[in-house]
């Protein structure tokens, strides 16, 4: 059987560079999708694997849709199929949403910079995602059924987002929403489409704080921690809609608990009137799209 073929977008450095070597230590063919400025950084890490003929990089902009079409196609080309995709790539904002500069005639500035994180962490992943289905939709089942396995990144900020940066956590809260929206396509397709939500790792986005973060003795994850929980949960068989929480050494499941605790948190005669919606447009097949206005 040939070996299977894994992309990570964003995978460079950071979290997606631990996780391009852990494929590759399990022994898939890995593409390097990020940016063109990342290439010293891709082809100094394609040089320490021990078979760089497994490796590739693809110069990728996630949010530019012809770049992420080659990404899929080149792909293909070299590997044959795509088996396992993790939408890693992602930013934080260099300013806060709520700095409020003006310009000369006393007015606020549009905040451009929040745009783009959204635009990043978002549409970029939903970018990566739409195409990964498109591209295993075709790929012969494994032994458990399935033809491929997606693994979108979020991060503790997607479901409690407290730590004030606002484009970056309502950007991954949209990744969250994503996930669970994805799920009745994605069973149909037999792909499985999971999350994975790593608790603070020192890496380049958060180094204005991991230095005090460390002084106070709080605990973090390494990049080790988050690439072994990515690996890992686009394994796992069992998984499907699951999304994985990393914090340190502990890995936990955590959207299987929301839904068993739906009753508690809105109370019976909102969850059963919630259900019941859900089984409307379950049996719907879905919603019925409003038709574009002239």
């Amino acid at each position: 059987m040939p070996p299977k073929t894994a992309i990570i977008t964003g995978g460079a450095n950071g979290i997606g560079a631990q996780t391009i070597r852990t494929y590759h230590a399990r022994g898939y063919n890995v593409v390097i999708a990020d940016l063109p400025s990342a290439y010293p950084s891709a082809e100094t890490l394609i040089c320490s694997l021990s078979e760089t003929s497994c490796a590739m990089f693809h110069p990728t902009n996630i949010v530019d849709w012809s770049s992420m079409q080659s990404l899929f196609r080149e792909t293909k080309r070299r590997f044959g199929q795509v088996d396992v995709v993790v939408a890693n790539a992602g930013l934080m904002e260099s300013r806060g949403f709520f700095e409020f500069e003006e310009n000369e005639h006393g007015e606020l500035r549009e905040d451009v910079g929040s745009a783009k994180v959204v635009d990043v962490n978002l549409r970029g992943t939903m970018n990566t995602l739409r195409l990964a289905m498109h591209a295993m939709k075709s790929n012969t089942p494994d032994e458990n059924g399935f033809r491929g396995s997606i693994v979108l990144i979020a991060s503790t900020s997607g479901y409690f987002g407290g730590t004030g940066v606002v484009s970056y956590i309502s950007s991954k809260h949209g990744v969250v929403g994503l996930a669970r929206a994805s799920q009745r396509v994605a069973n149909q397709l037999n792909i499985r489409v999971n999350v994975v939500a790593p608790f603070f790792t020192p890496t380049y986005i958060t180094g204005g704080y991991s230095e005090e973060w460390k002084k106070r003795g709080l605990p973090a994850n390494t990049v080790e921690d988050v690439a072994n929980g990515i690996v890992e949960t686009s394994e796992d068989t069992s998984k499907k809609g699951a999304h994985v929480m990393v914090a340190g050494k502990f890995v936990r499941e955590i959207e299987s608990a929301r839904t068993s605790l739906t009753k508690k948190w809105l109370g019976e005669d909102i969850a059963g009137i919630m259900a019941k919606g859900g089984k409307f447009f379950e049996d719907m097949g879905g919603y019925t799209l409003p038709k574009l206005r002239e």
